[in-house]
């Protein structure tokens, strides 16, 4: 089968935002098409313009810079910019619309179904879960800037039966005490790491649908996704059509923990603006700086970003393995662990949880750590902030985070 090479609005799909639907506007433009996220309604008008003229775009929410030349066929997405600005970077429509057709087969879409996103589609995963339904035939509402409760009553309202959805804006909806969603068959979440409070918590929510939690990047698109038998903290086995590395330092494949490498038709095409130290290209093989242990049964386990690997008394620490390990801890408190420069120790590590101040969890946080990770590794400090805050993205703002902790 010959699969089309620019994105489309099937004539069976329709887009809704806050429960109103968005008409198809006329075609005929040309060139590169800059949208800005906000406001929702008209950002949308202009992407189904867009998509219906073939012309090349990018969602953003403001502040795009002068970016290298796009061409036919091509878009514009952005990274999640979770520890700075976000990335511009340069990808084929026909890299997306693979996966398109994968996940189609993979999990049975029909025009019966709709697709409900959570975020701003300047964050990649907003914007190709919308992407997908149009260009398949089903109908796509976004939800950006609900609340969760006010998303929740969309969610049930529209009887939507797919989400795609971060960690995070899955916490969001499970604390917001509403009923379950029972229409729901399938949630697809990505973006970092799925605790087991949390997984547990959304699973209630959504008694009948099936949890897939997928593991990717904005410059790779999908690398894992995982099924029933995915052990609890794996992101899963290699997507249909990837193949999967782990190296050490010298290049070769690991089977400890490793830098991960990708290969696949899904891969984008190089930055449109700036770019990254962690990223890298091996022999048709691409990294972004993510390091993980893949088991014998081809599973990956993640560790964390380079970017956010740190040193401790000599020490290397992944931040978000602190942070799944306390998730499950303390269930319901959002979590963030950032670094801070210690004379003795070179890095020291500080908690920062989501809610008011509480001296039970700031005392189990760190009794914890210090038995499992041990007591250089422990954070020195817990603080309490009222509301973390997030990126477009639906991720934590680190460097917002970063900013606070200063002032303290």
């Amino acid at each position: 089968m010959t699969l089309p090479s620019t994105f489309r609005w099937h004539t069976d799909a329709m887009l809704f935002t806050g429960g109103l639907e968005v008409e198809r506007g006329d075609s005929g433009l040309a060139g590169f098409q800059d949208i800005k996220s906000d406001p929702v309604t008209g950002m949308l008008a202009h992407l189904g313009t867009a998509i219906q003229s073939n012309a090349p775009f990018c969602v953003h929410s403001g502040g795009l810079p002068q970016l290298e030349m796009i061409e036919a066929g091509q878009f514009v997405t952005l990274t999640g910019g979770t520890s700075g600005r976000p990335k511009a970077l340069r990808r084929s429509q026909a890299s997306w619309i693979a996966s398109f057709e994968q996940n189609a087969a993979l999990f049975e879409y029909s025009t019966s179904d709709s697709i409900a996103v959570l975020g701003s589609l300047s964050h990649s995963l907003a914007l190709y879960g919308v992407l997908e339904a149009l260009h398949l035939g089903m109908d796509a509402h976004v939800l950006a800037g609900l609340s969760a409760s006010d998303q929740m009553r969309q969610i049930d309202g529209a009887g939507i039966s797919v989400l795609y959805a971060t960690p995070t804006q899955l916490r969001l909806l499970s604390l917001s005490a509403q009923p379950t969603l029972s229409n729901v068959r399938l949630i697809l979440c990505g973006g970092g790491m799925l605790d087991a409070a949390t997984e547990a918590s959304i699973r209630t929510l959504c008694p009948n649908a099936a949890l897939r939690v997928f593991y990717g990047a904005a410059e790779t698109s999908f690398i894992t996704l995982s099924d029933a038998q995915t052990p609890q903290g794996a992101v899963g086995k290699a997507y249909p059509g990837v193949t999967l590395r782990v190296t050490d330092e010298q290049g070769r494949d690991s089977t400890g923990t490793g830098e991960v490498w990708v290969q696949s038709p899904y891969l984008f095409d190089g930055y449109a603006h700036g770019e990254s130290t962690d990223t890298s290209w091996r022999g048709g093989f691409l990294s972004v700086g993510e390091f993980g242990t893949l088991d014998e049964y081809g599973t990956l386990w993640l560790k964390g970003r380079k970017g956010r690997m740190v040193t401790v008394a000599d020490q290397t620490v992944f931040l978000e393995e602190l942070e799944s390990f306390i998730a499950t801890e303390i269930p319901g408190r959002m979590t963030v662990v950032l670094a801070e420069p210690d004379r003795m120790r070179g890095q020291r590590l500080v908690a920062v949880v989501m809610g008011g101040e509480d001296a039970e969890i700031q005392k189990k946080i760190r009794t914890a750590c210090t038995k499992t990770f041990g007591p250089m590794i422990a954070p020195k400090t817990v603080l309490f902030h009222p509301a973390l805050p997030l990126l477009a993205s639906g991720k934590p703002d680190l460097s917002a985070l970063e900013r606070w902790i200063a002032t303290r």
